[in-house]
Order: C-alpha cells, then sequence, then structure tokens
C-alpha cells in the first residue's frame, strides 16, 4: 500500500500547525481518563476472581463468563460509541461512557448474585467500550499532527497507569482485609474493590464538561465559529490565514450532505474498504497475541506455577509497572521512528518472547492436580512474560488505539473506529474465554499459538500498514 503523504490532498494544504500549549495538554489529559478508565475497569477484576468464585460457588464456565461478560458490552459499546460519537459529538459520548462506567462500578459494588453482577459487569463493559474509542478519535482531532503520535499515546499511559492502580488497589484491600474474600470495615474486599471505581468515573464526567467539542466535528455540523474558535483556544492556530486553510481543509474531507453511514465503509473486493479491513485486522492481532491473558489472569497463572497469592499480586504490580516504562519508551519514539517500524519491532519482540514463554511451559510438571514450573523455568517464564509486555506496550498497546484513531478519512473516521474498537473487544473476548480451556490442554501449546499470531502480525504491518507520521487527518487515503 502507498504512503499516505501521497494522498491528492485538498485545494489549500496547512502542515505543521498548531503548538502544544496548556489548554491543549489539558485537553488531551481529560480525554485520555477515558483511557484510564478503560484499564481500570479490565485490570481490577483481576483481584477478584477467586474470591467471586469462592463466594458465588462458581463453577468453571459460569466464572469464565463472569470474567469475560464485560468484553461483549465493550464490543457493544465500541460500536454504538461510533455511531453516538458521530452523532452527538465525541464529548457527550465521554460523559455517557463515565456515567456507564459509574453505574456499574455502584452496582458491582452491591452485587446480590452472580447474575446481577453479570449484568453490572455487562453495562461496565458498555462504558469501557465506549471510553476506548472516543478517547484516540478526540486526541487525534485536536492534536496537531506534528504531535499527534506523542499526544496520542498518552491515552495508552493512562490506559496502563489505570490497570496499575487496579492492581494496586486490588493488592492493598487484600492485604488490609486478610484476603479478596475477607471482610474489610464490614464489607467483603472485592466489593470494595469495584467500588474504588466509583470516584474516577465521576471526575471524568465532571472534567469532560469542559472539553470543547471536536473541530471536524463542529465543521460537520456546520459550526465553523465553534471549530474556529477550538482550533485557536486548544489547537494552537492563531493566524487567521491559517484558521480559514484549516477550516477549508476539514470542510473539503468532512461530509456535509448526509451523516455518516455504514455503507460509506463498503467499496472493496470483501465487503468493507481496504483500509476498513487493515483497522481491524490490527485490532484483532493486538488481542490474538494474547495480551490480555497477563492481565486478567495473571494473579491465578502465577499462583499456578508456585508463587503465593501475595506474590502473585506483587507479580502483577510489577508487570503493570513493566506496561508504564514501555509506554515512555513509545510515547519518546513513536514520532522518530514513525508508526510502521516501531510496529514491526514490537512484533518481533513479541514472537521471541511468547516463544520462549512456550518452551518454558514444555517442562511444567502437575503437582496436586496444579501445574508447576521446576527449577529455573518458572523465573525464565516470568521474564518473558515482562519481555512480552515491553514489546507489546512499547508497540502494538499504544499504536493500534493511535492509528485507529488517525488511519481513516475524515468522512468515516467515528464509524470505522467504532468498527475496530467493536473487533478488538469481540477478539479480546475469545482470548479470555479459550484461555482457561487451551490452559488446561497445555500452556505450551497455548504461548506457541498467540506466537504464531505475533509473526503473522510482523507480515500484516509490512504488508497493510501506511506511515501516518506527520500526516494531517485531512490527507489520510481511504
Amino acid at each position: 500500500m502507498g504512503n499516505a503523504t501521497n494522498a491528492p490532498g485538498p485545494s489549500i494544504l496547512v502542515t505543521d500547525a498548531g503548538n502544544l500549549s496548556g489548554k491543549l495538554l489539558v485537553a488531551v489529559c481529560i480525554a485520555a481518563l477515558g483511557g484510564f478508565l478503560f484499564g481500570y475497569d479490565s485490570a481490577i477484576i483481576n483481584g477478584t476472581v477467586d474470591a467471586i468464585r469462592e463466594g458465588f460457588d462458581l463453577g468453571p464456565a459460569l466464572l469464565c463468563f463472569t470474567v469475560s461478560c464485560a468484553l461483549l458490552g465493550a464490543a457493544l459499546g465500541a460500536w454504538y460509541a461510533g455511531l453516538c460519537a458521530q452523532r452527538y459529538g465525541r464529548v457527550r459520548t465521554m460523559l455517557i461512557a463515565a456515567g456507564l462506567l459509574a453505574v456499574s462500578s455502584l452496582g458491582s459494588g452491591i452485587a446480590f448474585g452472580v447474575w446481577d453482577l453479570i449484568a453490572w459487569r455487562f453495562v461496565g463493559g458498555v462504558g469501557v467500550g465506549f471510553a476506548s474509542v472516543i478517547a484516540p478519535a478526540y486526541i487525534a482531532e485536536v492534536a496537531p499532527a506534528r504531535l499527534r503520535g506523542r499526544l496520542g499515546t498518552v491515552q495508552q499511559m493512562a490506559l496502563v497507569t489505570g490497570i496499575f492502580l487496579a492492581l494496586l488497589a486490588g493488592a492493598t484491600i487484600a492485604a488490609a482485609a486478610g484476603g479478596a474474600a475477607e471482610d474489610w470495615l464490614g464489607v467483603a474486599a472485592w466489593r470494595w474493590m469495584f467500588l474504588t471505581e466509583l470516584a474516577p468515573a465521576a471526575l471524568y464526567g465532571l472534567l469532560a464538561l469542559r472539553l470543547p467539542e471536536s473541530p471536524r466535528f463542529l465543521v460537520e455540523r456546520r459550526d465553523e465559529a465553534g471549530a474556529r474558535d477550538t482550533l485557536r483556544r486548544i489547537v494552537g492556530i492563531t493566524e487567521q490565514r491559517e484558521l480559514d486553510a484549516k477550516i477549508t481543509e476539514i470542510r473539503e474531507t468532512v461530509s456535509l450532505e448526509h451523516r455518516q453511514r455504514f455503507r460509506d465503509l463498503l467499496g472493496g473486493r470483501f465487503g468493507f474498504k481496504l483500509i476498513v479491513w487493515t483497522g481491524i485486522i490490527l485490532s484483532v492481532l493486538q488481542q490474538f497475541v494474547g495480551i490480555n491473558v497477563i492481565f486478567y489472569y495473571s494473579t491465578t497463572l502465577w499462583r499456578s506455577v508456585g508463587f503465593a497469592e501475595s506474590d502473585s499480586f506483587l507479580i502483577s504490580v510489577i508487570t503493570s509497572v513493566t506496561n508504564i516504562i514501555a509506554t515512555v519508551i513509545a510515547i519518546s519514539l513513536v514520532d522518530v521512528l514513525g508508526r510502521k517500524r516501531l510496529l514491526l519491532i514490537g512484533s518481533v519482540l513479541m514472537t521471541v518472547s511468547l516463544s520462549v514463554m512456550a518452551f518454558a511451559f514444555t517442562n511444567a510438571q502437575t503437582v496436586n492436580g496444579e501445574v508447576v514450573l521446576p527449577d529455573q523455568w518458572g523465573v525464565i517464564a516470568l521474564v518473558a512474560a515482562n519481555t512480552f509486555v515491553v514489546g507489546f506496550g512499547a508497540s502494538w498497546g499504544p499504536l493500534v488505539w493511535l492509528l485507529l484513531g488517525e488511519m481513516f478519512p475524515n468522512r468515516f473516521r467515528a464509524l470505522a473506529l467504532g468498527i475496530g474498537g467493536a473487533a478488538q473487544w469481540v477478539a479480546n473476548f475469545l482470548v479470555t474465554v479459550t484461555f482457561p480451556a487451551l490452559s488446561d490442554a497445555s500452556l505450551a501449546l497455548t504461548y506457541g499459538l498467540y506466537a504464531v499470531f505475533a509473526l503473522i502480525s510482523v507480515f500484516v504491518v509490512w504488508f497493510m500498514v501506511r506511515e501516518t507520521k506527520g500526516v494531517e487527518l485531512e490527507h489520510m487515503l481511504s
């Protein structure tokens, strides 16, 4: 596929417009709170799994569905987030996400039985789906092209920070109560874990009320005065000539005659346009390398290979800190190396580390019905897992969401991002629900399978991904 910079642009070209101001950084950080809640909600379940199983006397299948039902909600939320963002705006979509996550936190914390817990987790999943889609969309649409990579990865930094704080909160509460199933201040510790999400969800909603709407959405709604104001105050385009040129660019690449429709995504040999398929395949592969197994089942997984519960929580927290460090690497390199090169490096590193994990688990033994890695193999698997997190966190973790927010043309960006996000959550669900069965059969086979998908990702990036570094959103090919 050709480079995006070869696209025929509009009649007036504006490049390198905008500055990194305090107002822009604040707007990006507020939008990125959606990523924080995305990570927090996804990881807070980690410390509750064993307590929920014991408290509600759940079998493996129902426990797995309880853990993973939020992912189905997220797929639904991601799809409707694209529709909502296109119809009602980016900021209102953030408010919906905040409300859903707050309600889910409260409901999950006071759940009376497993089925209403599943319902509340599903609602939270819808909120996560909304947050996961709207954060990269909004940031891409307010960030100057030369800064979009760094600012876009702020959402991933918020996400991994959310994962870290969720794991830390879970470990702290469990330690204070003497276990996730024990009472703390008269309430089961696992319930407190869910309730901790209420505060950041409320804060997200309150701060989102202060955000200006995306200039692309405003132009599409024929509010050019509002778009000019956002471009001037937030994006930092102050010269009248540049403002006029940017408004003209946006106007020529959005649809003023009709709202974005599903059929705008169609037109390729296999239904969707090729650029839409690229987004879907990137989203699926991001999950099929097995990253969320590390976070959803890390505590239980490491207990199964010989670590105590307290050690398992610590390992999970260390893994999330490693993810944060990797995201800092991504922020530093994304606008230097570019998206494509960084994705390729990450794909190679993931392939190697997953292959080492697979080989380590060929040495696993079963002791009293549980899998144990003897001698040095547990340490090797742990090092490989964290190397995998570095490879993923410095590349595929932030860059796929960044690309989804910037790679599509203005006229159907919101809908295509919703499709890509929904595909990602469905893939996440499939990985999560199949992991227990696969791991029971063979952990070596499981990680070997993830290594194969990591290898496939090398070829997908090489042949399908365009470089978007420094390219204005108005110049993206369809």
